[in-house]
């Protein structure tokens, strides 16, 4: 309820009944402390390689694959229903095409993603089996956020990796959308229009909280691989036997990234 309560004002007064103007004041704190990684940072500095990106791909993919599966589940639930817009905002077969690009077309067995992916899948079809009505806040926290910012990354991305055609960046792109801005308006429309019990808006704001702190464990779960495996790089090869690397799947992409990254960045993209 306290997020209930803080989602009422901002710092200019009254926020308002709607929905999204709610999910925005409530989630206020989290989106600037997502925003200021230093994930996001590099993100925004151009400063993305390409393993970065293709790991990127990889969190997103197990992502949406989740959230999409259940909203299409759930597609009929009064909750869910008003804001489900599979041809104009799905995710999953553009970022199966970019995988394919970037991977091969056995990408499927060279997906690693980190446990608090995991856990943001799980997550996502826990509620959509018990709580649908969150999916609401998850929905557009992603969806609205990559019509916000997926043009501009999508260019700081093409020209961060020196690619001369649109392939491998289809996440970035909605061709079933012709005006995000109008598009925008739509969804908190269709979202404001939700009928919610007190009980049930309020869980759905602490849902969206929730939803940005599950990104950012995200981000702070690779960067703690890589640096684990970035300090065993480091160590001399006597305290390092070649056997482990070799039985160790994980440890041998971690520090194969490692021998390409200094740092990881992952986008998170504004409302």
């Amino acid at each position: 309820m306290d997020t209930m309560k803080s989602a009422r004002k901002d710092d200019a007064g009254e926020v308002g009944s709607d929905l999204s103007e709610q999910i925005k004041a409530a989630t206020k704190d989290n989106h600037v402390r997502a925003e200021n990684t230093q994930l996001m940072l590099s993100y925004q500095k151009g400063q993305i390689t390409l393993v970065q990106y293709k790991v990127l791909l990889c969190s997103l993919y197990e992502i949406y694959k989740a959230l999409e599966e259940e909203l299409d589940r759930n597609a009929s639930h009064p909750a869910v229903a008003p804001i489900y817009f599979p041809q104009e905002l799905a995710r999953v077969e553009s970022l199966e095409r970019d995988l394919e690009h970037f991977w091969g077309s056995e990408w499927r067995k060279k997906v690693i993603v980190p446990a608090a992916t995991q856990r943001y899948g799980q997550r996502l079809r826990k509620i959509g089996r018990e709580n649908p009505e969150l999916l609401v806040a998850h929905a557009y926290t992603r969806y609205l956020g990559d019509l916000s910012g997926g043009q501009v990354l999508g260019k700081i991305t093409q020209k961060s990796l020196g690619l001369i055609s649109k392939d491998g960046l289809s996440f970035f792109q909605f061709p079933g959308v012709s005006s995000p801005n109008r598009f925008k308006q739509l969804y908190r429309s269709r979202m404001n229009s939700i009928e919610l019990t007190e009980e049930e808006k309020a869980a759905v704001l602490e849902e969206a909280v929730l939803a940005f702190e599950l990104n950012i464990q995200v981000f702070d779960d690779l960067q703690k691989m890589l640096s684990v495996a970035t300090e065993t790089v480091n160590q001399p090869s006597d305290r390092f036997p070649a056997a482990i690397l070799r039985s160790s799947p994980i440890l041998q992409y971690t520090v194969g990234l490692c021998l390409a990254l200094a740092t990881i960045g992952v986008g998170i993209y504004a409302l």
